[in-house]
């Protein structure tokens, strides 16, 4: 009988389980993280009703990572980033690529600044030393990201779009940074990584008149690696990420650790850090299984058990 790969709850749940049978394939179930197989075998996770922000869907081994929060436009709560956190933290074994997507027509709407009208100073620096730790969680775990964006993908949004490797826009994307209209500043991240992508120059114009870019805009920006059209986000992701997850894993590792860390470093030490993951990647099995499809001209199988 086949057995799912397990997803983990996030940190705090109540970790009673129940083994249930159901298409002759096994499932775990938390009491409060209630786990559902659908047809064409999608497995769809889902959170309790009180704390419901996201489901997970796996489909062989793509994850989706749905944002669940439609009434609040997917603003980013306590609740969500830890289920990204608990996520990315502990992927279900056999996922090699992941989608991120919000419901309801819209990616994200940044921070739920509900959550943050009683913060101090202090609490307020320890939530946003958070969020960079999951972003790096995202932008560095290991496994490629690909964001399918809609409607607003704004402010702390925005943070978790440039933390994936892939982002594709459809017409209604709004990218907008208002922070100076609420009276505060980014927290996510966005000085480095929207910052690194359209300039610091341009991301402090854009802070200060909250100017919104489409979804063209973000193309001829960086930030959208692709204009879709209404409906097509998601399986244009679908279709990436079965390519991306087709790939040598070791390589896609090796891409995700090195490239942003290179950007980090001086110019000696980032062609010395090329060198290294070069030295790494040409003499992997990997390469080898390359190698051989090459001269027998067929596809590699890089996932051969």
């Amino acid at each position: 009988m086949q057995s799912l790969p397990r997803i983990n709850p996030p940190s705090g749940f109540d970790k009673t389980v129940a083994r249930k049978t159901l298409c002759c394939v096994t499932i775990t179930v938390y009491n409060t993280f209630n786990i559902i197989f659908y047809r064409k075998g999608i497995l769809v996770a889902k959170d309790s009703a009180k704390t419901h922000v996201t489901r997970i869907e796996i489909e062989d081994d793509i994850a989706t990572i749905i944002f669940d929060r439609p009434d609040k436009r997917n603003a980013m709560n306590d609740a969500l980033v830890s289920a990204l956190d608990d996520f990315f933290s502990h992927p279900p074994k056999g996922v090699r690529a992941v989608i991120l997507y919000g419901e309801g027509g819209h990616f994200c709407s940044g921070l739920d600044l509900s959550e943050h009208e009683h913060r101090s100073p202090e609490e307020t620096v320890y939530h946003s030393r958070n969020w960079h730790r999951v972003a790096d969680l995202i932008e560095y775990g290991g496994l490629p990201v690909i964001a399918a964006m809609t409607g607003a993908v704004i402010g702390g949004g925005l943070e978790i779009a440039t933390s994936a490797h892939v982002r594709i826009a459809e017409p209604s994307v709004r990218f907008q940074l208002p922070e100076g209209r609420r009276g505060i500043f980014v927290g996510g991240g966005a000085t480095v990584r929207v910052g690194r992508i359209i300039g610091a120059d341009r991301m402090r114009e854009m802070m200060l008149t909250g100017r919104n870019y489409g979804a063209e805009d973000g193309l001829r920006l960086g930030l959208a690696h692709y204009s879709v059209g209404e409906g097509e986000a998601l399986p244009l992701a679908k279709k990436l990420a079965r390519e991306v997850a087709d790939n040598a894993p070791f390589s896609n590792y090796l891409m995700i650790q090195a490239i942003g860390r290179i950007g980090d470093m001086s110019r000696s030490d980032g062609l010395f850090t090329e060198s290294l993951s070069a030295a790494m990647s040409q003499t992997s099995a990997g390469a080898q299984e390359g190698l051989r499809a090459f001269l027998e001209k067929r596809p590699p199988d890089f996932h051969k058990k």
